[in-house]
């Protein structure tokens, strides 16, 4: 009996030898948090620059911080004013201190790539206008041939003197104004600012760079007879590309890619343009660094949203974008874009030839640079 106890000990035994150790139960995997997945749309390391493609970052003078030149091929410092007697041009000037304008010039000694544009805006920081005594601008400087020939001639001294690439303009827009101390003409502001733009390249010469901050339609004519915005067409030989200003287009989603129910977006900004003879070579998508609808809030305000009472998460999948609820209201606060919808667009850019792509404006991107990262990687992306 023991004889056979002692078989049936080893059977089991050669048994269990043969089957092995019984299969442990797996750890289930771990569900990556948004933000792991949203680092997955693009590798970590960094593309490297494709010869001809622009990531375009404005640079404010009342920002505080500065930028990481890695994430980008050209600054756009915002901004410069004119300076005016009695309605007569006399000069330009920074906005803000010298010295933020010279930590950004410096930049060029990290990266020697690097391209930096003196944007110049269309109204003024100087309190003195009002709408009594109001501030001519550009409205008044490019009725004069004297006038415009003497702004471009303080640009090129100016780009000799810092040492910078170039000049852009950000005149927001030919035959109107935001502010009612600044002055438009309907009757003439458009067909001066292409003369303008014909007199700075003729002054800067090819080698500085010229572009301009583009609306998202073409010239169009006014109810008193006159016209406004850009006459996207006359400007094109003299400029090297346009920015256009693809956000603030609609309170529901104002930077949505694609959405025909809206009455404009991203692709059909660029077709306009595509459609009037501009080669998309030529062309740069603007990406907002923030949210705008009912409140305009930073991309980095937004991320930083109690999420007990905001939703910032939601996804718009007509316009290809994310949008901000409050939670107690169901209110749809603000749009905005995030790595998800720049990669989307990079793709849309990248597809139909654009130069790249351009943000307003860096500082108010989070403290990792989420959005700088997803615009370089979306348009270095081979």
């Amino acid at each position: 009996m023991r004889k056979l106890l002692n078989v049936a000990l080893v059977l089991l035994a050669m048994t269990l030898a043969a089957c092995g150790e019984p299969e442990p139960t797996p750890e289930p995997t771990p569900t990556p948090d948004k933000e792991q997945q949203e680092d997955k749309l693009y590798p970590d390391e960094l593309y490297p620059a494709v010869d001809g493609r622009a990531v375009i970052s404005y640079v404010t003078y009342y920002g505080s911080l500065t930028p990481d030149v890695k994430y980008m091929t050209h600054i756009n410092y915002a901004f410069a004013e004119l300076v005016e007697e009695d309605g007569v041009y006399q000069s330009f000037k920074l906005q803000g201190k010298e010295s933020r304008f010279k930590q950004i010039v410096d930049l060029k000694k990290k990266k020697p790539s690097l391209k930096i544009l003196l944007s110049f805006a269309g109204g003024t920081s100087d309190d003195k206008y009002t709408p009594e005594n109001k501030f001519g601008g550009f409205s008044a400087m490019v009725k004069s041939d004297t006038s415009r020939k003497k702004f471009a001639q303080d640009c090129l001294d100016f780009c000799k003197k810092w040492g910078i690439d170039g000049i852009d303009i950000d005149w927001e827009f030919p035959g109107l104004s935001w502010y009612d101390y600044v002055e438009y003409d309907t009757s003439c502001d458009v067909e001066n600012y292409t003369l303008l733009m014909k007199q700075l390249r003729e002054t800067l010469g090819n080698d500085y760079l010229l572009t301009y901050a583009g609306y998202v339609f073409d010239v169009g004519n006014t109810k008193d007879g006159g016209r406004r915005y850009i006459d996207i067409r006359a400007v094109d030989p003299y400029v090297d590309w346009v920015n256009i200003m693809t956000y603030n287009m609609t309170s529901e989603a104002h930077s949505a890619l694609n959405n025909p129910k809206l009455w404009v977006d991203c692709k059909r900004a660029v077709k306009h343009y595509t459609d009037k003879g501009i080669s998309p070579s030529k062309l740069v998508l603007g990406v907002p660094f923030f949210g705008w609808g009912e409140v305009t809030w930073s991309y980095k305000a937004i991320i930083a949203k109690d999420k007990t009472k905001y939703k910032i998460d939601n996804w718009d999948s007509a316009s290809s974008v994310p949008y901000v609820t409050e939670i107690a209201t169901g209110d749809r606060l603000c749009a905005y874009d995030n790595p998800k919808s720049i990669v989307m667009k990079g793709d849309f850019a990248r597809g139909v030839g654009l130069k790249g792509m351009m943000s307003w404006q860096y500082d108010q991107d989070d403290a990792k640079l989420t959005l700088n990262k997803a615009m370089w990687q979306a348009t270095m992306k081979k």
